[in-house]
């Protein structure tokens, strides 16, 4: 099923002079939205010819032609459709709204809302009242404590991925206030700080018997961030489980889902009560506290569905520039593959996500018992192959449902395995079958456990 333009998708067949006025569109809305470039209006792929470029253009132009700044919440990148390179501008709802053009101020010729399938000029009281409601405690407008602030330990993960930082670094990267001093984010990223993310330990099921407590801060956000994915990797121990066939070797929780959920209570914490992440073990589960609960503007279903209205963009946009976030609103739906909405509760000042171990984990009959859908899948697989590679293969055209249905249903069940496990959505992933994918081939349906 071919793309068409809806109130969240616009189509372009090339980069055009209105880029920005459909991007502001998207910021103004609640849930944001996504501009393709290379696919008509009829939703077939035109392709580009040198989508590189292209996305550095459109890169520099939503950097330089849009007020207030929205580094941080887009991300511009390179996907295929229907065989052919096409560039998706994915856009997220803005806490500073109303966004507009650089070039014409905040007024009716400047400031856009998606309105269906077009961006249509807002009015003087619409611009008014989005004007009142701006969010003014964000981190980049918070003058730190300190500011004598350095950031070796940033320069130092900006090498690693080949991005030097120059000496307008605290500029670009938006990290002081408009009245040119330090602000909040650039406190947390800073070599030293007060700022303290706590990894407990407890050797039952409640808070009774601390057993472990360590402090990951007093430094840079980044590297605290890393030492807290450090630390649970190692927590993560694999837990055996002999059938009647075969040893099974799984970690205590999903590697992919608890990678993300790490990063998404960092990035996303409120910090502007001084209130850090948690993160706490038990005998039967992980616990992961950020501050803040849901953010202004979303409620819970569009939480779930991957709504993305990033509460700290300043932190969003360098822990993408690192490599550590893969692109707006890819977090949660990549958690929802292995864990329900249950797993989640939220209160008016904090979110908590509680991991159970695999072993007090209740699967449904899906999970356990291989669709008829996912069988003829696993026939068509030859060494390693791209999703749309697969599709063709099979002859089906909706690329949403081919996902839920065969692609997540077989990865969820072992059958098969991403080729770059760590970014799920790059334009380079294969998929390949696992050693139970060939074991279920070879004996024509019958897995190794008896599913």
């Amino acid at each position: 099923m071919p793309l068409k333009e809806t109130n969240r998708i616009e189509l372009k067949r090339d980069l055009t002079d209105n880029l920005e006025k459909e991007v502001i569109g998207f910021l103004n809305c609640r849930e944001g939205g996504n501009v393709y470039i290379g696919i008509a209006d009829d939703g077939s792929a035109v392709g580009l010819a040198d989508p590189d470029s292209m996305q550095l253009a459109v890169k520099d132009r939503l950097q330089n032609n849009i007020k207030p700044s929205c580094l941080g919440l887009f991300d511009v990148l390179h996907e295929q459709y229907e065989g052919k390179d096409v560039i998706r501008v994915n856009i997220a709802g803005g806490l500073e709204k109303p966004y507009h053009l650089k070039s014409r101020g905040m007024s009716e010729k400047g400031c856009f809302i998606r309105i269906k399938t077009a961006a249509e000029p807002m009015t003087l009281r619409m611009i008014e009242e989005y004007y009142s409601k701006r969010t003014r405690n964000s981190l980049g407008k918070i003058k730190a404590s300190r500011q004598d602030l350095t950031f070796e330990q940033l320069k130092i993960y900006y090498n690693e991925r080949g991005l030097g930082l120059n000496d307008k670094f605290a500029q670009n990267l938006e990290l002081l206030t408009e009245e040119g001093k330090f602000n909040y984010a650039a406190y947390l990223l800073a070599d030293s700080n007060g700022n303290s993310v706590k990894v407990a330990k407890y050797s039952g099921r409640n808070r009774v018997d601390l057993i472990e407590s360590n402090e990951y801060g007093f430094c840079s956000l980044v590297k605290a961030t890393k030492s807290v994915l450090e630390k649970l990797n190692i927590e993560n121990r694999i837990s055996t489980k002999i059938t009647p066939r075969e040893r099974e070797n799984k970690p205590l929780w999903n590697p992919i889902a608890l990678r993300e959920a790490v990063i998404n209570a960092i990035v996303h914490n409120d910090y502007s009560h001084d209130v850090p992440p948690k993160f706490e073990i038990f005998s039967d589960r992980l616990e992961i506290t950020s501050a803040g609960g849901l953010i202004l503007g979303i409620d819970e279903d569009e939480f779930f569905e991957g709504y993305s209205i990033p509460r700290n963009k300043e932190l969003m946009r360098i822990y993408k520039d690192l490599d550590m976030v893969e692109y707006l609103g890819s977090g949660m739906p990549r958690i929802m593959q292995y864990y329900p909405r249950e797993c989640f509760k939220f209160t008016n000042h904090f979110l908590r996500m509680t991991i159970y171990n695999i072993a007090n984990v209740i699967k449904d009959r899906r999970t356990t018992e291989v669709a008829t859908e996912v069988k003829k899948m696993l026939g068509v697989i030859k060494g390693q192959m791209f999703r749309w590679e697969i599709q063709e293969k099979m002859n089906l055209k909706n690329a949403e449902h081919f996902r839920k249905e065969y692609i997540i249903q077989a990865i969820n069940q072992n059958l098969i395995e991403m080729t770059i496990p760590d970014k799920p959505s790059s334009r380079l992933q294969k998929y390949r079958l696992t050693e139970k994918g060939k074991k279920y081939i070879e004996t024509k349906g019958e897995t190794s456990n008896g599913a």
